[in-house]
């Protein structure tokens, strides 16, 4: 088990609101701290949201408190009904996320003693915030998240394990069972990597010329991930439709096996030169020429086509399937070949790519 950045802010969010809440003599500090662990976020633009959030969503759950408890006084049955009007009103202005602690807000004030209530009421609200405000100040101090490097050997990683599975599946080594247990597993890692991308994108820069090359350096992450969602559905197709394709003439089987072969080196090859392993362009160029361009692709499957027509050999049309995943599979990583290209060839004052070797994620 890793321990991440955000377990050591929640330590540290949660030390610092006790702290803070002691040193202003408020009765029962705990609830700072349940407060921090609450407002605690990974990134700091979330962090700011959700202090806005939870200011809104605690002021209603408090006021619900101190007006309930003014009418009806203190019952058990008073607080149930105060938390569910305080979830209804939450809801409806969108603050869903903000849920948690704002009952926790009403229910601690709901519980104070009826002398001096109104005061009291205000200090439990205090304590509160003063968690809230802890977890934004540590977020914004301590251990400044570094999603880039995140972000791109999350899509290293999954993409290297589609590509192997590919290579495996194309030349029939791959356990049909192993294969089906990990296509979800492979599902599960290319969500993770689009959510590793929106914390990428809330990054927060304090540069405006540092804002500009993050946006060209998000357009490229986009078409990674979509690159390995395209590499993911051939995957997809080669397991599903292994029996046609045993049955093709040998001939058209080893040109889909070089062409694909071909485009996973390809791929790999677009995933080193933004990082700078890769300078030489002419070898990507040169690798790129190896590949049979899409018009070559679409005669070799239009020839097996009338082939198969006239032999009323219907299950040969299944192979549509798989000519038509690599053609969008070419489109994409064409795409992606272009936007390093001009990444790397424009701004380069600007564009600085800042993924580290390692990484633990």
């Amino acid at each position: 088990m890793k321990l991440g950045a955000r377990i050591f802010k929640t330590g540290i969010a949660i030390v610092l609101a006790l702290l803070v809440a002691d040193m202003l003599n408020f009765p029962n500090p705990v609830f700072a701290g349940i407060a921090a662990v609450f407002a605690i976020q990974p990134t700091i633009y979330r962090s700011y949201l959700t202090i806005i959030e939870q200011i809104q969503a605690n002021l209603i759950g408090a006021a619900l408190a101190v007006l309930l408890v003014l009418l009806f006084g203190h019952n058990i049955l008073v607080v149930g009904l105060a938390a569910i009007i305080a979830i209804l009103i939450i809801l409806k202005l969108k603050l869903e996320n903000t849920i948690g602690l704002a009952l926790v807000t009403l229910i601690a004030i709901m519980e104070a003693p009826q002398d001096d209530f109104i005061q009291f009421s205000l200090i439990r609200f205090s304590t509160i915030m003063t968690g809230v405000f802890a977890s934004f100040v540590v977020n914004l101090i301590f251990i400044p998240p570094k999603y880039e490097t995140k972000l791109y050997h999350k899509i290293e990683d999954i993409t290297e394990e589609i590509l192997k599975w590919i290579r495996l599946s194309n030349r029939h080594s791959s356990d049909f069972h192993l294969l089906k247990k990990d296509f979800e597993k492979i599902r599960e890692r290319l969500t993770k990597s689009e959510q590793l991308y929106l914390l990428y994108k809330e990054e927060r820069n304090y540069f405006k010329t540092s804002d500009i090359a993050k946006s060209r350096k998000l357009v490229i992450y986009r078409q990674m991930i979509s690159a390995a969602r395209r590499s993911f559905e051939i995957l997809k197709r080669l397991n599903r439709y292994e029996n046609e394709l045993n049955h093709l003439p040998e001939k058209l089987r080893a040109s889909i096996t070089e062409q694909l072969d071909c485009l996973l080196t390809y791929h790999e090859q677009q995933l080193l030169r933004f990082i700078g392993k890769m300078h030489t362009i002419q070898d990507n160029e040169h690798t790129n020429a190896v590949c049979l361009n899409r018009r070559e692709m679409m005669n070799l499957f239009m020839d097996e086509i009338n082939k198969s027509y006239n032999e009323s050999d219907i299950n040969t049309f299944h192979i549509l399937h798989i000519f038509s995943a690599i053609f969008e599979y070419d489109e994409q990583l064409e795409h992606l070949d272009t936007l390093i290209t001009s990444f790397q060839s424009y701004h380069k004052e600007e564009n600085e790519v800042t993924v580290r070797e390692t990484e633990e994620y």
